[in-house]
């Protein structure tokens, strides 16, 4: 799944889609897919990531506490 970097505004792979909906991790490994080479695998806040056409994650997937 990619989804896009807010502070950059490039593409990121994510790498663990359970990581990405479980909202008890504030963190998702992926890596940016800008340029020629692929990126290496780092941690990205879930809270930096909207789908690339700019809407916000979905809540239930980000707070732990929704109902």
């Amino acid at each position: 799944m990619f989804l896009k970097d807010t502070t950059s505004g490039d593409l990121v792979e994510v790498l663990s889609v359970s990581d990405l909906i479980d909202p008890f991790r504030a963190t998702v490994p992926g890596r940016f897919h800008a340029g020629e080479e692929m990126g290496e695998p780092k941690s990205f806040v879930k809270t930096d990531l909207v789908f690339p056409s700019g809407e916000a994650l979905p809540r239930c997937w980000v707070d732990p506490n929704y109902k």
